[in-house]
């Protein structure tokens, strides 16, 4: 059995990096996609170490797959995830629903017709709702570590990347895909991941006592107001003059410690095809979002300027502090999976510390 909040998502691919992206914890997805599974699953696409999904919902997984690269198939895995799935829903129908009347609770339960839909119900209703629900702690990782895994190329990482090592990047761990320490790494970084409960202290002298060259704030599950945590360490580390990127959740929780609010959405963005708006070039971008929360329009502090924009529904999709060398961006500009379009994001990144080595010298 299977309880969380019900949310669809629109991507066509990329199923089991979905299902292992820790910003699902407490989610029932659901993919619109009417045929999932065809290409199995296999030992290169985990976004973490296991399916943080709460459970699936989809309209037909086919018995058989094919693909070069797979290790076995979509129901062998989440059955070794013990993840909880059902095929056979009308999940167009569904997503309707969810559109209409905005996300809900969700369960997904197995026995008897009447006795099992009885259960499921009350199960759904008396679950917590995701407003007020903080998550990055239950899906950080446990201790402070380094990444040693480069980019991914052709079945193996990087090593190349490794050697090519500028700057010391510190990742808060709120929920932190591995492709996007692989772009962190990939762009000469040595990046050490902290828990997401990690103080500013421990942030500011990660780097051999001194702060790091820079600050990434990783996406994750939840709503962020309650990572009250989170907001007074990313305070402290803006009033050091640290570059701050952040992405998601992160970006939400740079906005919270700069005065501005978040707000639940009625259904959320989740799908690899959303639009986004860069208001500075003019120039759309397909972008790849999750996300049940926004930063709220007011109040906007005079020191934050809203960067782009969702052409789906116009809500706020990025963040530039005008003092401080610091950003944020509410899509996953990883693309794991998805669009490539935003992936410059983290070369602005590196460029932020360039800047911050160059005026110190």
């Amino acid at each position: 059995m299977a309880v969380g909040e019900a949310v669809f998502n629109t991507a066509m691919t990329g199923y089991q990096e979905i299902l292992t992206d820790p910003s699902y914890a407490g989610q029932v997805v659901t993919l619109t996609c009417p045929h999932v599974g065809n290409t199995g699953a296999n030992a290169e696409d985990w976004e973490s170490a296991k399916v943080h999904a709460a459970g699936l919902v989809v309209r037909d997984c086919p018995q058989v797959h094919s693909n070069w690269r797979a290790g076995q198939g979509l129901g062998d895995f989440l059955k070794e995830q013990k993840t909880v799935a059902i095929a056979g829903v009308d999940t167009r129908k569904l997503t309707r629903l969810l559109r209409s009347g905005g996300a809900q609770n969700a369960c997904i339960a197995a026995g008897d017709a009447a006795a099992a839909a009885d259960q499921a119900q009350s199960m759904a209703r008396g679950a917590a709702a995701m407003a007020g629900r903080e998550l990055a702690r239950g899906v950080t990782t446990r201790a402070a570590y380094e990444w040693h895994g480069g980019p991914w190329r052709d079945g193996a990482y990087d090593d190349g990347a490794m050697a090519r090592r500028r700057y010391h990047v510190v990742a808060c761990d709120f929920g932190a895909k591995h492709n996007i320490l692989r772009e962190l790494s990939g762009r000469g970084c040595k990046v050490t991941v902290l828990p997401a409960a990690a103080g500013a202290e421990e942030i500011l002298t990660a780097n051999n006592g001194a702060p790091p060259d820079g600050v990434f704030l990783a996406n994750g599950p939840g709503d962020p107001e309650p990572c009250v945590f989170a907001v007074e360490a990313i305070r402290a580390v803006l009033g050091r003059g640290v570059p701050l990127f952040g992405i998601c959740l992160g970006h939400q929780l740079l906005a919270l410690a700069c005065g501005a609010r978040t707000e639940k959405m009625k259904f959320g963005h989740h799908g690899a095809n959303h639009p986004v708006q860069d208001l500075d070039s003019g120039r759309v971008s397909i972008t790849s979002q999750n996300h049940g929360f926004t930063v709220s329009e007011k109040p906007m502090p005079e020191f934050l300027r809203v960067t782009h924009r969702s052409l789906f529904d116009g809500t706020i999709q990025g963040l530039e502090h005008r003092e401080k060398p610091a950003f944020s961006f509410q899509g996953h500009p990883e693309a794991s999976p998805g669009p490539h379009d935003v992936n410059a994001l983290f070369d602005r990144f590196i460029h932020l510390m360039d800047a911050r080595r160059a005026g110190a010298a």
